[in-house]
């Protein structure tokens, strides 16, 4: 997944697990209420779900909310423990978490050779 982001963008993890059932509203809810920021400033806000595997980055590009989401079909995607607070990270990590790949100390966690 690519997102066009430009610079001077913050990318920010909500630390925990997120309900992954909540859309638009919801997470842009918990930007205000938890993370304390305006979801309509331009920045990236990335949420993991309980079980690790699924991610959604909310994002407001100037003209309407976004939504990106992607699983991972085998392993999770690093993140830090609630104890963190929120989190930044650059936009070069985001494309290493995008990735599967430790943000953290970037290599493969897992690449899958055959399909099913």
């Amino acid at each position: 997944m690519t997102i066009p982001i430009p610079s001077g963008t913050r990318v920010w993890l909500a630390t925990g697990h997120t309900d992954m059932r909540k859309g638009f509203d919801g997470l842009a809810l918990l930007v205000q209420e938890t993370l304390n920021r305006n979801p309509h400033n331009g920045h990236l806000f990335v949420f993991r779900g309980r079980r690790g595997g699924l991610i959604k980055v909310l994002w407001h590009d100037g003209q309407g909310m976004c939504l990106f989401s992607k699983r991972l079909e085998r392993g999770r995607f690093i993140w830090p423990s609630p104890a963190d607070g929120r989190v930044a990270i650059t936009p070069a990590q985001l494309g290493y978490l995008l990735e599967g790949i430790d943000w953290r100390l970037p290599q493969h966690t897992w690449r899958p050779e055959a399909a099913g």
